[in-house]
């Protein structure tokens, strides 16, 4: 892996450069969502010293007050946090037959190649963190790793590991392989009863991810016919939450049915991501703990685009969740929004194309949500979520200068997030085009 990470900085080359000493940057934009949820500022001067926000100024303020201050012009932009994504998977975009085997048949070396690949796109569009929910080969660890010690450029990456699941449950790697090939593949991240769920916790503990995901249901992409409800008994899911807690980790739970969406909601998760089927006890259940509810609506983007391509793109048994997810998607998130559960952004991408992220926003809107409500869920409520809202989320004097530029008005037309023109994370531009 140490190779793979020497390889990938000679692939990121002279276009990433670290931010210099004691540098400061005047950006001067012609509106300024400092706070989503707020109203948007007007004519406004964002100081950036060291790649950090030091203080914001009404108007364009004059360089001569900064020696040696960069300005960004952006007066005819409108300006606004970096966006957070709280559900990807960066080693691929591949699924279905596909993807089996490509998981059969590339090295560590090679995802780890797709990754940092995913990582810029995703970053070039806008998003300048994401929580990765999901590498069995550990390959986002490192690159998470690298990008934050500048080596390569990349969205900031809160990472959870290998997702766990019980045997047969959605994080099976196993199932539909032959015998001879599963019998090599690794089981640690599956559990069966409380005390092996412990230890499935800790294994990933020890890896250093910064989150857990577990999986409480069955999945649509699960090979298996087992369904989209519980696949998991109140101690086991109680054993993962406890354990992923007492180590200060908090917890992402995959879960379609309502009856494993509850189950995880009594036992303190953070979130829930997909959420297909919660019902009047969920948003109870949510109300009171706390919770996010991450809707992952661009999977049928995802599904859609493939079916396009090639009807037989997934087995029998996963095309008939397939059909269903798609008709059945966004239903969930007209519920909960309305009844005050929080949400956050989080798209699933590797389901769904990487780099085409902000496509999340238009189907929320379409759901219900306000473009507003949206923008926040991308980016105060993401950084709530993920635990980093003292360094992103918005821009505030203290906070990480993580800032993106559109040609129009997102609180009026949130599908322009989907042209991101100007992208700085961490005070380092990485994205800056002129408007046609």
């Amino acid at each position: 892996m140490r190779l793979v990470l020497a390889l990938l900085a000679l692939v990121a080359g002279a276009a990433f450069a670290q931010t210099p000493t004691n540098s400061v940057v005047l950006v001067h934009a012609g509106r300024l969502l400092d706070r989503p949820g707020q109203a948007a500022r007007g004519a406004s001067t964002v100081i950036v010293r060291n790649g950090r926000i030091e203080a914001i100024r009404d108007g364009f303020a004059a360089p001569e007050g900064f020696p040696g201050a960069t300005v960004v012009d952006l007066r005819d932009r409108y300006v606004l946090p970096g966006l957070i994504d709280c559900h990807v998977h960066l080693e691929s975009d591949r699924a279905g037959q596909e993807g089996l085997l490509e998981s059969l048949t590339s090295s560590d070396a090679y995802l780890a190649y797709q990754a940092l690949g995913n990582a810029r796109k995703t970053l070039e569009a806008g998003f300048t963190t994401v929580r990765n929910l999901g590498d069995d080969r550990g390959v986002t660890l490192a690159l998470r790793d690298a990008i934050a010690a500048g080596t390569v450029p990349g969205p900031r990456i809160i990472d959870a590991g290998t997702g766990i699941s019980t045997t047969s449950g959605h994080g099976d790697r196993t199932l539909s392989l032959a015998p001879d090939i599963a019998e090599h593949v690794s089981e640690s991240n599956l559990c069966d009863g409380p005390e092996s769920c412990r230890r499935a916790v800790r294994e990933q503990v020890r890896r250093g991810v910064d989150a857990i995901k577990i999986m409480t249901t069955g999945g649509v992409n699960s090979r298996i016919g087992a369904g989209l409800g519980k696949q998991m008994f109140d101690d086991e899911a109680q054993a993962l939450i406890e354990t992923a807690h007492l180590y200060g980790k908090k917890v992402a739970v995959h879960a379609h049915g309502a009856d494993g969406i509850n189950l995880a909601l009594k036992h303190g998760a953070d979130s829930i991501e997909h959420g297909t089927l919660l019902d009047e006890e969920s948003v109870k259940l949510f109300l009171k703990s706390g919770a996010y509810y991450v809707p992952t609506l661009s999977t049928v983007n995802g599904y859609l685009e493939r079916l396009a391509k090639d009807p037989n793109a997934y087995p029998p048994a996963v095309r008939a969740k397939i059909d269903w997810r798609i008709q059945i998607t966004g239903k969930a998130l007209e519920v909960a929004y309305p009844r005050g559960v929080k949400i956050a952004f989080g798209t699933d991408a590797g389901v769904s194309k990487h780099g085409r992220n902000a496509d999340e926003f238009e189907l929320m809107v379409k759901h219900g949500m306000p473009a507003a409500a949206a923008i926040k869920a991308a980016t105060l409520n993401a950084a709530d979520l993920l635990g980093i809202a003292a360094e992103a989320g918005s821009i505030e004097p203290g906070k990480r200068a993580d800032m993106i530029a559109v040609a129009g008005d997102p609180l009026s037309d949130v599908t322009v997030l989907k042209r991101v023109q100007f992208v700085m994370k961490d005070g380092v531009v990485h994205k800056r085009q002129v408007a046609p």
